[in-house]
């Protein structure tokens, strides 16, 4: 079952997230470098609200969403505390968000470990792929970075063949490889891997995908 706000909340308030790093994740640097963000840009599952920092300071107009009001808090201090007041983040479920009935709004959506969160959960993601499509204008890319099953990591994985099934009817598939994500060893990292020998705080790169896809 997808977790709920107040375990995504006792994440942040207990500082046992993995995937809070203090800093964007490479991956998404290089989509940025690389032309792959434009315009107006949906950043689902912001977390600490780094990526929305960062392609606020670039110039973008971003909004940063997430179930977890804890994690909303985090990252509006992040924010702040980084000199990025203009970063904007809203809690709201990025599953829900898409039957607001508006029209599409966003040229680029940027979901950095929000995907993969679904794996078991073929009706909620199927949701968050409609979610998805609601949200995005034609012509509009979504890019998903997500934990892969290609090697050891931790959290949920997925495999390349989920991705291209979960995006067919009014989607095409532009670029799929595999790459890595950054993460932080924290006591839920060693309750699945004892035996990782990455002391708690160290950094760990495993295995994910990277998904570009265009809304058609």
């Amino acid at each position: 079952m997808t977790r709920s706000a107040d375990s995504w909340n006792a994440a942040y308030d207990n500082d046992i997230a993995p995937w809070v790093i203090g800093e964007p994740q490479p991956a998404i640097i290089a989509l940025e470098r690389d032309g792959w963000i434009r315009g107006r840009v949906l950043d689902p599952g912001c977390g600490a609200g780094e990526h929305t920092i960062l392609l606020t300071k670039l110039g973008y107009d971003v909004l940063g969403i997430d179930l977890s009001p804890s994690a909303v808090a985090f990252a509006r201090g992040n924010a702040a505390a980084q000199g990025v007041p203009a970063a904007r983040f809203d809690v709201a479920d990025a599953i829900a968000l898409g039957d607001s009935g508006d029209s599409p709004a966003y040229d680029t959506i940027v979901d950095s470990a929000l995907f993969h969160i679904f794996v078991t959960e073929p009706d909620a993601r199927a949701a968050y792929v409609r979610s998805l499509r609601a949200l995005c204008k034609p012509g509009g890319l979504v890019n998903i970075l997500a934990l892969s099953d290609a090697g050891p990591g931790f959290g949920p994985q997925i495999s390349d063949s989920l991705i291209r099934e979960a995006f067919v009817d009014g989607w095409e598939l532009e670029d799929l490889q595999s790459t890595h994500y950054r993460g932080r060893v924290t006591s839920v990292v060693l309750e699945q891997q004892p035996d990782l020998g990455v002391p708690e705080g160290g950094p760990i790169d495993v295995a994910a995908w990277l998904a570009r896809i265009r809304r058609v």
